[in-house]
């Protein structure tokens, strides 16, 4: 009796699942019977930014952050069946939360908490990924629900770091998505990523799509590099501009590492680039035959401002304890990895360290000493000990504004967790560095009565000196423009040999990569400088602005009787921020202006 109920119950069974199986093949059939429409969503360069929260300020944002790219989402996975979620790296840096706490940490993280509760299909690594070291990328391998792709990236072994490619299916159609990262990290994370090797994008990209192109319909490319090349100039070895030359058949190619919009078709390829911080998403919508041909394609930049966060994300209990977690690290709460503590409210500046611009969206910090950067750099020559000192201004706003100072004021001002180094350089190479650096300035035609920058060139790369007087004649070409060096008193011999404080990141991608420096570097420093800024004002208490006017820019007529009028044109909105072409009074007259 009981063999028989066995039998029956295993009939049954059988013939449910071949019902199953039944059911499914039905289902496949009618989906490759029909055209499909297949919806990509891309983000890229969010840099940690998961509430949409500004740490340093203390404050909401009103149009970034993966909440409300999670709105977005749910919103267009209502709307569409075919829903594809892919990521395009500097996903895990860039805020105190992520850098300062949960990068230095084992165990979950809670961008990847978000990102596998967004549901993505895949993550390329960006250049900031590797900021950490070695450590972190096999940490997110593990914690990510979805893979990690650089296709152009192998361990020094010649065993593959991170998955070339994946491919993954949606109604039928196959869809082979490719990782490219920035082949550029060595430049900047030097001995950080000693134990990868990168190859450039566009051979790399032609190479994986030779392995797939027959086992899928679709081609979809996530590159952490911008379109054109950041200094590969000849060979494109870092520009996706090489990737659409060297595969025509892809059929989206999000681009990224720019912080920029792209909206483009070139030949038959879908090109879209993103705004950083979540401010925008990229949208591919691509149409398919039966035949699985493209039959309609469109790509489109959709800004995250029109929508609102999503509370589901942010009631998640691990995101919203990361979140405030990190509020209280930076008021004296919540200890780093190490122990430490931010210290709450730890100083006070007297005023505001950063003048206002005198001119709307031209900043100020970058066009004459200020108390900022002469900060910085004096607490770089105390520390290190060196001759002379170079830092830049990371963000055009970078202030210490009078008032209560805490570890977010610090982090506004220095944003990266840079530690210092120390190395030898003579006066000749000192010179050439400083040339280097001038060259984010236009060169200054007859008539110009302001600065202006030339915005291939972002402001991150411009360094300012101390310990040094100079001036910078911008009426001169780049390479000619540093005049008047001055070290202790007397005019800075070619043969001089000096001691000099940089960051990490410069030394790797300017003074080593750009073979402006011959020697290594003698010394670094066991903690970042934003570490050192926090100690320097701990110890002080109430800090006042000190600037020492160690240099100025010449070869500009700041002098023309025309300057305020034409100054007040701008602030008054009545002509465009002369940020990348500087106000000339000629042009202004003969447009009537003055």
């Amino acid at each position: 009796m009981m063999k028989k109920n066995g039998l029956k119950v295993f009939l049954v069974a059988l013939m449910l699942l071949s019902l199953g199986f039944g059911t499914l093949g039905a289902q496949a059939a009618y989906e490759k019977a029909q055209p499909q429409t297949i919806t990509i969503l891309g983000t890229t360069d969010i840099h940690g930014n998961v509430w949409g929260f500004s740490y340093e300020n203390d404050k909401e944002t009103t149009n970034t952050g993966m909440a409300r790219i999670a709105t977005y989402v749910d919103q267009v996975r209502s709307e569409q069946p075919n829903v594809v979620l892919v990521d395009n790296g500097d996903t895990l840096q860039g805020n105190i939360m992520t850098d300062d706490l949960y990068n230095k940490r084992a165990g979950d993280h809670p961008v990847i908490t978000a990102m596998n509760m967004m549901g993505y299909d895949s993550m390329t690594l960006g250049n900031h990924e590797f900021n950490f070291g070695e450590q972190l990328i096999p940490r997110i391998q593990t914690l990510a629900n979805f893979p990690i792709l650089a296709a152009n990236m192998a361990r020094v072994d010649g065993t593959m770091a991170a998955l070339p490619y994946t491919i993954i299916e949606r109604a039928g159609v196959k869809i082979g998505i490719i990782g490219l990262t920035n082949p550029n990290a060595p430049r900047w994370d030097g001995e950080k990523v000693d134990s990868f090797v990168y190859s450039a994008v566009g051979p790399a990209c032609r190479k994986t799509i030779d392995i797939i192109k027959n086992k899928v319909d679709l081609i979809v490319v996530t590159a952490h590099v911008g379109l054109y090349p950041e200094y590969d100039e000849e060979f494109g070895s870092d520009g996706a501009n090489k990737i659409l030359e060297l595969c025509p058949e892809i059929d989206a190619l999000l681009v990224g590492h720019a912080h920029v919009t792209v909206n483009e078709t070139v030949g038959n390829t879908l090109v879209g680039g993103a705004r950083n911080l979540g401010r925008e998403v990229v949208r591919f919508d691509i149409t398919l035959d039966t035949d699985r041909k493209v039959t309609a394609h469109s790509v489109s930049i959709v800004d995250m401002a029109n929508y609102e966060p999503s509370q589901a994300l942010r009631s998640e209990p691990f995101i919203a304890k990361a979140h405030q977690e990190t509020r209280d690290f930076i008021s004296g709460g919540a200890p780093t990895a190490d122990g430490k503590t931010s210290g709450g409210i730890f100083g006070q500046a007297a005023v505001d360290f950063q003048p206002a611009n005198e001119i709307k969206g031209i900043p100020e910090g970058k066009v004459r000493d200020t108390a900022v950067m002469d900060l910085i750099n004096s607490v770089q020559l105390a520390n290190s000990g060196a001759d002379v000192s170079a830092a830049a201004l990371f963000s055009d706003t970078s202030n210490i504004p009078a008032g209560n100072i805490n570890y977010g004021t610090i982090f506004g001002i220095y944003k990266y967790d840079n530690t210092l180094y120390r190395v030898q350089v003579t006066g000749s190479e000192l010179k050439a560095y400083m040339e280097w650096s001038a060259s984010c300035y236009n060169q200054a035609m007859p008539g110009d009565i302001s600065v202006s920058f030339n915005p291939e060139k972002p402001g991150y790369l411009y360094d300012m000196f101390a310990g040094v007087d100079y001036d910078i004649d911008l009426s001169k070409p780049v390479g000619k423009r540093i005049v008047n060096v001055m070290y202790k008193g007397k005019p800075l011999a070619d043969t001089q040999k000096l001691t000099l404080a940089v960051n990490n990141y410069r030394y790797s991608s300017a003074l080593k990569a750009q073979k402006l420096v011959a020697a290594t570097k003698e010394w670094e420093s066991p903690n970042s400088i934003r570490d050192m800024l926090v100690q320097y004002i701990q110890e002080n208490k109430v800090i006042e602005p000190k600037i020492d006017n160690n240099w100025k820019i010449i070869g500009v007529d700041f002098a023309s009787p025309d300057r305020s009028k034409a100054i007040a044109l701008v602030n008054d909105g009545k002509i465009e921020v002369p940020y990348a072409k500087s106000l000339n009074v000629n042009d202004l007259k003969q447009a009537g202006l003055l």
